[in-house]
């Protein structure tokens, strides 16, 4: 059980959210002066490589469990994240990526249902509703131009970072390593996936200014490698329910950092969509909140 809520994770969280959410201003920035599939390599191997250093740092294990099952993990949580996130910034707005990207637990509790068995209960019926309202006002369909490939990429960044987030809970026997190692390897094997697509297609050479080094190592240290050793942190401090529902801030500092430094300003229907979304994301996180506090309480009484 985790343990009560310290200053120390709340902290943690706090940095955290504040790290993850300027990542999707950083990578904005970094596809001006790199391919998206460069960039994503890039940032994908650099970040392995960092990870592992972490491990052996910090005396982790290095082992490497179920490698299958580990590759099909990273194509999806690496290969396909980074890639298709990459390239939805390419084409479009930090903040509307950000936000789109965040309806992660909307795609998960659709694929679980048929894959997991786990059909909505409670409040996430509501927040499905609220989160599906969100997607067709921030989408726009009667209005099919401009930024549509970027958020139909955007989507398909979320559906691939459920997908992983199902299969990891599917596979949870098989893939018990230390979360540390599974994460250092499958961002390996993702990453490598990532390289052999960007030798193999044509692309703008990368313009190696000191910004664009800035914006790649923000990406890689803080992005990757310290914003996982925080969540890391963060699990071992506070409850998940209370993580889960803290780590929504993300999409919405996005939005703020984009509008910021980029000058974006989503139209009014794009708003009011990334509202539901983030009332869709707030009810799915009480939730969780609120079955984890049930689940605590009846394990107490025992």
């Amino acid at each position: 059980m985790p343990a009560a809520p310290s200053r120390g994770g709340i902290a943690a969280l706090i940095v955290l959210s504040l790290v993850w959410g300027y990542t999707w201003v950083a990578m904005k920035e970094a596809v001006r002066f790199a391919d998206p599939f460069d960039f994503s390599a890039l940032r994908a191997m650099a970040g392995a490589l960092l990870m592992f250093g972490a491990m052996v740092w910090l005396k982790k294990p290095l082992r490497l469990q179920a490698p299958g099952r580990t590759f099909v993990f990273g194509l999806f949580q690496t290969t396909g994240f980074n890639a298709l996130a990459a390239w939805a910034l390419y084409t479009g707005a930090a903040g509307k990526t950000a936000v789109l990207v965040y309806t992660l637990p909307f795609w998960t509790l659709l694929i679980a249902w048929p894959l997991l068995g786990e059909r909505l209960r409670g409040l996430q019926w509501p927040a499905t509703a609220l989160a599906a309202a969100g997607l067709l006002l921030v989408l726009e369909p009667w209005q099919l131009a401009g930024t549509t490939v970027s958020k139909l990429l955007a989507l398909a960044t979320a559906l691939s970072w459920a997908i992983s987030a199902v299969l990891a809970k599917k596979w949870r026997n098989e893939l018990q390593a230390d979360l540390l190692a599974l994460t250092a390897w499958q961002m390996l094997m993702g990453g490598a996936v990532l390289t052999v697509i960007a030798l193999s297609i044509p692309t703008r050479p990368i313009q190696w200014t000191p910004y664009f080094w800035v914006m790649l190592i923000y990406c890689t240290l803080a992005g990757s490698v310290a914003g996982w050793l925080l969540w890391l942190f963060i699990l071992r401090r506070l409850a998940a329910g209370i993580a889960g529902l803290s780590i929504m801030a993300v999409p919405a500092l996005g939005v703020l950092f984009a509008r910021l430094q980029l000058a974006e300003r989503p139209g009014i229907a794009e708003a009011g969509g990334m509202l539901l979304i983030g009332a869709s994301l707030a009810l799915l996180s009480w939730h969780a909140l609120r079955s984890e506090q049930r689940v605590t309480t009846q394990i107490a009484q025992k």
